[in-house]
């Protein structure tokens, strides 16, 4: 059985030119219920980060059109105060200095290990400014944030990652429709293969199981609009 901290998911943005090396965080961190969107160049990384919100920003230093660090000053600039990690090559310790002083908030040099950045990623988005309230309560349902755990009656509801992120978008939202954009958003990374009909199968197998335990919740949609989690007449 994993850990209750194994179950704290957590949005990251990963800036990474190296295709194979992103390739291999983004499976690797996804084991550990992290949804991972990935870009390649700064002005991607400035782009998305104007649209989207990120727990961490998983940054390299080397890219195709500038330094991370470029990033780090243009967002913190701009009032950015998402956790930032650098992940670089360049180890040295001017280097992490430079990093840390540019406004990152931590700094691994490669090669790392996958536990050690692992645990880094969750010490930063532990900071107090990041955690939401942590257990919100509807129906007969109470839902815990931080670690995307849901009970029935003190009772564990269980459920595969997908649906606790879909749960836990609907909760964020309580009694108000969720666009289906918004909710893709919130429960696949960018680079994830999806068909089609796939955020539809984690609600309906969501609906279902909250309908099997008496919830007392109703998950109402509107197709292709979004969903709606509210609370049984």
């Amino acid at each position: 059985m994993r850990s209750r901290m194994e179950r704290q998911a957590m949005r990251i943005l990963l800036v990474e030119d190296e295709i194979e090396l992103a390739r291999a965080l983004k499976d690797q961190l996804a084991r550990h219920d992290m949804v991972i969107d990935h870009v390649r160049t700064v002005s991607d990384a400035v782009a998305i980060l104007r649209d989207r919100v990120h727990d961490v920003l998983l940054l390299d230093r080397r890219l195709p059109d500038g330094d991370g660090l470029d990033i780090i000053r243009h967002q913190r600039a701009q009032g950015f105060s998402t956790p930032v990690m650098m992940l670089s090559a360049r180890g040295d310790l001017a280097d992490r200095v430079e990093g840390l002083e540019q406004g990152a908030d931590d700094y691994l040099g490669k090669p790392f290990a996958t536990s050690e950045l692992v645990a880094r990623l969750r010490a930063l988005a532990r900071r107090p400014a990041r955690i939401e309230e942590e257990i919100v309560r509807a129906g007969r349902l109470e839902f815990d944030f931080h670690h995307l755990e849901a009970r029935i009656a003190g009772r564990p509801l269980v459920m595969p990652r997908r649906e606790r992120l879909v749960l836990a978008a609907l909760m964020r939202r309580f009694d108000c429709m969720v666009l289906r954009p918004s909710l893709m958003e919130q429960v696949f990374g960018l680079d994830d293969s999806v068909q089609s009909n796939a955020l539809d199968s984690h609600v309906c197998r969501l609906r279902r199981k909250l309908t099997d335990a008496e919830a007392g919740l109703v998950l109402e949609g509107i197709r292709g609009v979004g969903y709606m989690l509210r609370e049984a007449i």
